[in-house]
């Protein structure tokens, strides 16, 4: 009885001191990003390779990209560069497709490949001491990809599959037509094709656009982690120093639609209604684009955004809004997508462009702009934690010709980013004038809520 006694007493003079509210300890200062040495070389054939030591971790990150995908395909070849990568790891003419998948794993780790409007990627992690044999498999199914008819034809099937299950997503449907919409007649608004176009590619139609666009002058092998370089730059000479050289890269970059356009998609008796709206920005080659990005994270690209605070937290329109820089190389976009409340539409345009034109307007506090700062170069540091993350950050520097400077003075780069700077940023690129809009829902309710933003008006 004593000892309860006690420790009730205990607790009585304990419970004021857990009652006080107590403070997280200040941010330390953000430290530049120390991007550790690489190096760089070319294979006779053209194939660029880097090699750079990440970590401590005995594994090794081996990625393969290609500068390929949608940019090469013509009108009636949507989709068919993403068929041809999907095709990489159903076997080649050494290696069935379950021998690739399981020799890998017997090293430690795994094979993706993936396709995108400029590029194929193809790689994995294994430990260390498997790296060289990893590259000798990536080179057979990169080499010596087999396309199979009946695998093809399974392949393409689940795309299809797919494609439908994607195309019954509001969201997807907008992104879709506003991808066409930015970009008319040029592969990057081509982006999902008709049944009857998928259905007509053939393993002929998959090994031509193969033998068109894979070539080593388009490679760019990365090498990330813990691993013997001399030992795999041998592999490396050895396992691609054979691949030909092929074509140069495509160089196509589209003009995209810069003027206000509306395109309202009905989806009857639909709850809600999926936006996208935007306009052509910055690409990454100039030099406005750190300070774009900042301005993009506090109008709309971040959790404490002006545009999510405002149409979330304030009005309860939406639960998920979002704003991006989407980039290619050349050209970019910016776009703010949201799926609101149906009835609430036109009021969601309303406050989008009211946030906009504010930012236009009026150089925000300096402590909120902090903030977007901070959580920028948090992230920053999060996204080169890792070995695939330090290869990311490599492949868009090289893609873009940044220069390994851009890394490591991006943290400095965007804390310098002034009220002032993000206010001018705004008032030259996010005109709201000249953005795209793209509704998809309720036709018979939105319709007249849409009327003020039609081409034509503010």
């Amino acid at each position: 009885m004593r000892v309860i006694t006690m420790l009730a007493g205990l607790a009585l003079v304990a419970t004021p001191a857990l009652a006080q509210k107590e403070l997280p300890p200040a941010p330390g200062t953000p430290k530049d990003f120390r991007l550790p040495p690489r190096r760089n070389f070319m294979l006779p054939n053209g194939l660029k390779v880097t090699l750079v030591h990440y970590g401590l971790v005995p594994k090794a990150a081996i990625s393969l990209q290609i500068e390929t995908g949608g940019i090469d395909e013509a009108a009636d070849e949507v989709q068919l560069s993403g068929l041809t990568a999907d095709m990489l790891l159903e076997g080649t003419t050494t290696r069935a497709g379950s021998d690739i998948s399981r020799e890998a794993a017997e090293m430690g780790g795994g094979v993706a490949a993936g396709s995108s409007d400029n590029g194929v990627s193809v790689g994995g992690e294994v430990l260390s001491e498997n790296a060289e044999r990893y590259i000798a498999l990536l080179a057979d199914v990169v080499l010596r990809p087999k396309f199979a008819p009946a695998d093809v034809e399974r392949v393409r099937a689940n795309r299809a599959r797919d494609n439908a299950i994607s195309m019954s997503q509001p969201g997807q449907i907008a992104r879709v037509k506003f991808r066409e919409m930015m970009f008319p007649d040029h592969p990057y608004g081509r982006v999902i094709p008709p049944e009857a176009m998928l259905a007509s590619y053939t393993a002929d139609k998959v090994r031509a656009f193969y033998t068109r666009n894979y070539g080593a002058r388009r490679g760019h092998l990365y090498v990330s982690g813990v691993f013997d370089a001399a030992r795999v730059e041998r592999a490396i000479r050895a396992a691609l120093g054979g691949w030909a050289a092929g074509a140069p890269a495509t160089v196509n970059p589209p003009i995209p639609v810069n003027h206000r356009q509306m395109a309202l998609i009905d989806r009857p008796d639909a709850v809600q209604s999926s936006l996208r709206v935007g306009l052509p920005v910055a690409d990454p080659s100039s030099p406005d684009w750190i300070r774009l990005n900042v301005t993009d994270a506090l109008l709309g690209g971040s959790f404490g955004s002006r545009i999510t605070s405002n149409i979330r937290e304030d009005k309860g329109y939406t639960y998920s809004p979002g704003s991006f820089v989407g980039r290619w190389p050349k050209v970019a976009l910016w776009v703010e997508l949201a799926d609101v409340t149906t009835n609430v539409t036109g009021a969601s345009l309303k406050e989008i462009f009211y946030e906009t034109e504010r930012l236009r307007n009026e150089a925000p506090p300096e402590k909120e702009l902090n903030g977007i700062k901070n959580n920028m170069v948090g992230i920053f540091t999060i996204q080169n934690s890792s070995r695939y993350g330090v290869i990311s950050q490599l492949q868009f520097v090289d893609q873009y010709g940044l220069g390994d400077a851009y890394l490591s003075g991006y943290v400095k780069n965007v804390l310098a980013v002034t009220p002032e700077q993000v206010k001018a940023t705004a008032a030259k690129y996010l005109d709201p004038s000249r953005m795209t809009i793209t509704v998809v829902g309720d036709k018979k309710t939105v319709e007249a809520q849409l009327a003020p933003y039609q081409a034509g008006t503010p």
